[in-house]
C-alpha cells in the first residue's frame, strides 16, 4: 500500500535536503520521480527545490488552484512515476492534500511532503493542519535553537532584528526573515523588551 508522508519542522532542519535526497534515491534506482514547489515561493526562482547546502533540482509549480491528482495521474499514464514529493507542503490547500490521498490511494504511488507545522504566530498552515489529519506518517525533522535545545517555534523577525508578533500569516523568506528557536527562547524574543533574536 502507498502512503502519504508528511515530514515536518521548524525553519531551517534540512527538509529540502532531504526531499533531494529521496528523489536521487529513486532516479539512482531508474525511477521517475514528480517533485512540486509552490508557485508563492520564488526564493530560488519557480519551479526550483533548493536547499541551503547548495543542491537543487527542477520542479513542477504548483498554484492554489491546481489539482494534483489530475497532473499526476497524466503524468502517470505517459510514463510511469514512482514517488511524488512536494516542498514547502505547508502552502497546500485542504483539497489538494485530499488530492495528494487520492495519489497515494488511487494510483498507488507514495507521496513525501515537506514543510513547516506552524507559522510565526505558532498557528497551524491550513496544508499543514491537513497533513497532520490525513497523512499515513508523521516524521518530524529536527533542527536546533541556538541554546542546544530542539528548536519547534519559527519566529519572524524584522528588520531591527526583534521577533514580529503580528502581520500575515506568509511572508516568504528565509534566515533573513525567520530564526528556529525553542519554545523558550521564542516567548522571551516576543516579551516586552525581549532580546534581540
Amino acid at each position: 500500500m502507498s502512503k502519504v508522508y508528511f515530514y515536518y519542522s521548524a525553519m531551517n532542519a534540512g527538509k529540502s535536503t532531504v526531499l533531494l535526497q529521496s528523489s536521487y534515491n529513486y532516479q539512482e534506482r531508474g525511477m521517475r520521480t514528480l517533485l512540486f514547489a509552490p508557485a508563492i515561493d520564488t526564493r530560488s526562482g519557480p519551479g526550483r527545490v533548493k536547499s541551503r547546502i547548495g543542491l537543487e533540482a527542477e520542479a513542477l509549480v504548483l498554484g492554489p488552484g491546481d489539482n494534483l491528482f489530475a497532473l499526476v495521474r497524466a503524468a502517470h499514464a505517459a510514463q510511469p512515476v514512482a514517488c511524488v514529493l512536494v516542498d514547502e507542503a505547508q502552502f497546500l490547500t485542504r483539497p489538494q492534500v485530499e488530492q495528494i490521498t487520492d495519489i497515494a490511494d488511487t494510483l498507488r504511488i507514495p507521496v513525501l511532503c515537506y514543510g513547516l507545522r506552524t507559522d510565526f504566530q505558532g498557528q497551524l498552515f491550513p496544508g499543514s493542519a491537513a497533513l497532520l489529519a490525513l497523512a499515513d506518517n508523521l516524521i518530524e525533522l529536527k533542527t536546533i535553537c541556538h541554546c542546544g535545545r530542539k528548536a519547534t517555534m519559527n519566529l519572524r523577525v524584522g528588520a531591527d532584528g526583534r521577533g514580529v508578533r503580528e502581520g500575515a500569516q506568509v511572508e516568504i523568506g528565509g534566515n533573513d526573515r525567520y530564526v528556529a528557536m525553542c519554545r523558550r527562547h521564542y516567548k522571551e524574543a516576543l516579551a516586552e523588551g525581549g532580546a534581540k533574536a
